[in-house]
């Protein structure tokens, strides 16, 4: 497709999305599934009139898979609760450490016992696959600042966590492929990878997010205002955290999602939000809508919730993009029987085990872990990781086949969780 073809077809989606809004969420099916029904129909499946090669364009997908994912983790984080409660996270806790890696195992072993791929193969694919999406997700997830629906936050703070959580997994699948060094025993991963990297990006996302804040509040003199350029102090704090993650080789993904948490925990504390459930929701109720101008006995406007808008854009935007790439990037090579087992297994067994087993003694209800375990949406996280893999020194067999199992796996994760999610939510809101 020429350049002036590309323009029109993401300007005519683009157009549709805008003005059809209303209209489309009361669809049967998602934005993301009317996207990925688009790139296949232009792509190689159907009308052939382009192809995007994973393997071969795998820096420029890592690069654009990278932005976006950062975009909606900073997101997910400014968006949680505030304030803080442990017991309110745990289950999400648990959900993107414990049952994460639990599911890392059951996909690591079927892809050797059943696929006959290497044992460093197999984790790679199960790190690869592990987490749930922050980009794709936004219809099961916490929608703006004060949603208080215990199903979306689990999900959003799972997604939040668990695409920097998986990052250990990918390393050690690489480290025993011979790309990435484990050490002997393994004991160079276990400090480096696991316990510095994680615990190092936590701190520093909390870190930066609280120092944001608080230079923001002492600057603006405690008047609240809504500053144009709120959205650029937002992008600003994504870019030096991720960046001095990643200098100290900890995870940025965790870094960023604790930096937008950070960020407008301190914000509104600061701002004298009130400390009971119900007062903070009439507070944040506020901040979700810019339109609204501050009275004296309302919480001031802050960074966060003045740049949440402009992120949300610019999620649906990459959205857009990504998936219709991904619909040209799956030819009729990719939909093999290893590929869509692939994609049954994670969804009917590895997901719904993995969440019943990593939320055992939990106190959330059985209709809650249920919807939980079934809506562990696949996506834009899982085509990072594989990128990322492949510019590590895969070889183009090996990287070949595993770029067909994990477009498969998300385009089956698009179409299943995209059909179900409306009826589905629909039931569980009203029972």
């Amino acid at each position: 497709m020429s350049t002036t073809a590309w323009f029109i077809l993401i300007g005519c989606l683009m157009l549709a999305r805008g003005l059809a809004a209303t209209s489309i969420a009361r669809l049967p099916f998602t934005s993301s599934i009317a996207y990925l029904g688009v790139g296949l129909i232009v792509g190689p499946m159907l009308l052939d009139l382009f192809a995007l090669d994973v393997v071969e364009q795998a820096p420029l997908l890592e690069t654009l898979t990278e932005i976006a994912v950062l975009i909606s983790l900073f997101s997910a984080g400014v968006k949680m609760p505030v304030p803080f409660s442990l017991a309110r996270w745990l289950p999400s806790l648990r959900l993107a450490w414990l049952s994460m890696a639990i599911s890392v195992g059951m996909v690591a072993a079927f892809a050797c016992l059943v696929l006959d791929l290497p044992l460093g193969a197999g984790m790679l694919i199960g790190a690869i696959l592990a987490p749930t999406d922050p980009v794709l997700a936004t219809d099961v997830q916490v929608r703006r600042p004060g949603d208080s629906d215990q199903l979306r936050f689990t999900l959003t703070c799972e997604a939040g966590m668990n695409d920097g959580s998986a990052f250990p997994f990918v390393m050690l699948g690489l480290g025993l492929l011979g790309y990435q060094e484990v050490g002997n025993t393994g004991w160079t991963w276990l400090w480096r990878d696991l316990l510095w990297a994680s615990a190092a990006a936590i701190a520093l996302g909390v870190a930066g997010g609280a120092l944001l804040a608080t230079l923001g509040w002492q600057l603006r003199g405690k008047d609240p205002k809504h500053e144009v350029l709120d959205d650029l102090v937002g992008l600003g704090l994504i870019a030096v955290v991720y960046g001095v993650s990643t200098w100290l080789q900890a995870w940025g993904f965790l870094a960023v999602f604790f930096a937008g948490v950070a960020l407008r925990q301190t914000e509104l504390r600061l701002a004298g939000a009130p400390q009971d459930q119900q007062g903070l929701l009439q507070a944040e109720e506020v901040h979700a809508g810019s339109a609204v101008k501050p009275q004296a006995s309302q919480t001031p406007l802050t960074v966060s919730a003045e740049s949440l808008v402009f992120k949300e854009h610019l999620e649906h935007l990459s959205e857009l993009t990504l998936v219709l790439l991904l619909g040209g990037a799956v030819s009729e090579s990719a939909w093999t029987m290893r590929s869509l087992g692939m994609a049954l297994f994670l969804l009917l067994v590895a997901r719904p085990v993995s969440v019943l087993l990593g939320m055992l003694g939990s106190n959330t209800g059985l209709r809650l872990r249920g919807m939980v375990a079934w809506f562990g949406v696949r996506g834009i996280g899982s085509v990072y990781y594989l990128c990322y893999a492949i510019n590590h020194g895969l070889p183009p067999g090996l990287a070949r086949e595993l770029s067909h199992i994990t477009m498969v796996v998300v385009m089956v994760s698009i179409v299943a969780h995209g059909i179900s999610v409306t009826p589905l939510l629909k039931r569980y809101w009203r029972e």
